[in-house]
């Protein structure tokens, strides 16, 4: 690993590089950070499927990406004279120490929970005017629900138990199905999200990530139904002339060889 002096120095790099090319690319010349906003989305996402495929090299590029753009946005700032790289170093920096008094400071923690609930206190300390103000719009959903109930959970706003999470999604679920019975669109949409939604609850007390484990399926059903498209050209046969029975037996085999 490298020292922290060679850690420096190669942000120092970054940083000068940074300079050059805001100063002489043509196109990051024209880069604002509006334009600049979904590919740092883009680049967000890449670093999490990396993340997902445990390829740490890959990791290790994506988060290269990412540290780019931080640096990038900074220097747009202090173009604007509104704020530099310092300035954001100083502001996280900042963040985290008064967040973590019971490391900066007298308070006593027993657990990670203890921790989760005195930075949700401290942040409406800070002038938050709700626990949820920090989750933003335009998170997926699936991803947006998951942030909601931590945030709820993190001033007690919880269940106790999972078992007590678990009759919840029972519970929704037969609110689904007598909803489908009566055929009302709005009423099903309605109650097809409360069992999303307590699914996503039940995960967080399984301690499993739904944006992570619903990825992982997406994975694992895109590679299976390839195979299966793999397996149908070989056989010089379109999947839409071949019978479920017959597309059946090549999943089988997918689902065998991922074993």
């Amino acid at each position: 690993m490298n020292s922290r002096q060679d850690q420096l120095k190669a942000f120092d790099r970054l940083l000068t590089i940074m300079d050059e090319l805001r100063e002489q690319c043509p196109w990051d010349k024209k880069q604002t950070m509006e334009t600049l906003r979904h590919l740092t989305i883009e680049e967000t996402y890449e670093l999490g499927d990396a993340i997902l495929d445990n390829d740490l090299n890959e990791v290790k590029k994506e988060l290269g990406d990412v540290l780019l753009h931080i640096v990038f946005y900074s220097k747009i700032g202090s173009e604007t004279k509104d704020f530099d790289i310092a300035d954001v170093c100083n502001s996280i920096c900042e963040k985290l120490i008064n967040r973590h008094p019971h490391i900066y400071g007298d308070v006593n923690v027993e657990n990670e929970d203890d921790v989760k609930r005195n930075w949700e206190n401290l942040k409406l300390k800070e002038g938050k005017k709700s626990v949820l103000e920090g989750v933003p719009k335009s998170l997926p959903a699936l991803v947006k629900a998951n942030r909601i109930q931590e945030k709820v959970a993190g001033v007690g706003f919880d269940w106790e138990q999972p078992e007590q999470v678990w009759e919840k999604v029972q519970e929704e679920l037969q609110e689904l199905n007598a909803e489908i019975k009566f055929g009302d669109k709005n009423a099903i949409e309605s109650e097809f999200g409360d069992v999303l939604f307590s699914m996503v609850n039940y995960a967080r007390f399984l301690k499993i990530n739904p944006e992570n484990a619903l990825e992982r399926t997406n994975k694992k059903f895109t590679k299976r139904f390839t195979y299966l498209e793999e397996k149908a050209k070989k056989l010089n046969k379109p999947l839409s002339e071949m019978t479920l029975g017959e597309m059946d037996v090549f999943w089988e085999e997918a689902k065998l060889l991922a074993k």
